[in-house]
């Protein structure tokens, strides 16, 4: 299975965005050494967006392209849809609800057999989680040390479509996210114009 392995502040401070959601992923990028001199051109722009969206999420062009074909044949705008389908990925959700510290995390504690999905243990990251789903710890690794401080001390005032449920070191999907209320800075437009030459 291929998975990214690029440095992450290096990553971030490229695409001007905290993509890792670390506290000190920009914190080189105000140096005047790091500054861009010269003019990205419109593709660049389009380049810079759709890579943004392949970090927020840890996954492969391969991966986005797939996403990107079934945002085209949803209802609405398919910047939106392809943003909000993304959101709703089984590594994405444990990293929002605080189960994991980053997107990375997230993905090797569903690989390695620690996530349940309504009960059910999944090794799925890409698994799509529906609406009303219950995202959880495996009983048994709730009193793994690391586990326990991610949960109890990140996220505690999960997103609007989220709710966490803390005796049982996990969440539920309440509603289907809307573009607004997700939080990555990401213009939508872009990657779906670099995606439509």
């Amino acid at each position: 299975m291929a998975t990214r392995r690029t440095p992450r502040f290096k990553e971030c401070r490229h695409l001007g965005v905290n993509v890792c959601g670390h506290p000190k992923a920009l914190k080189r990028a105000e140096s005047a050494s790091l500054k861009r001199t010269k003019k990205i051109s419109e593709y660049g722009k389009q380049l810079i967006e759709k890579q943004k969206v392949k970090a927020y999420y840890g996954i492969m062009e391969r991966q986005l392209r797939r996403y990107f074909s079934l945002a085209l044949k949803a209802e609405g705008k398919t910047g939106e849809a392809l943003i909000e389908t993304l959101e709703c990925r089984l590594d994405n959700l444990v990293y929002r609800l605080g189960i994991a510290s980053s997107i990375r995390m997230a993905r090797q504690m569903v690989t390695h057999r620690h996530i349940t999905l309504d009960g059910k243990i999944v090794n799925i990251p890409s698994q799509a989680v529906k609406v009303g789903q219950v995202v959880a710890l495996k009983e048994k690794d709730r009193s793994n040390a690391e586990f326990k401080k991610c949960f109890l001390e990140l996220n505690a005032s999960p997103l609007p479509y989220l709710e966490r449920d803390e005796s049982n070191f996990g969440g539920k999907l309440l509603m289907k996210p809307h573009r607004s209320e997700i939080p990555v800075q990401i213009n939508d437009q872009m990657v779906v114009e670099y995606y439509s030459k």
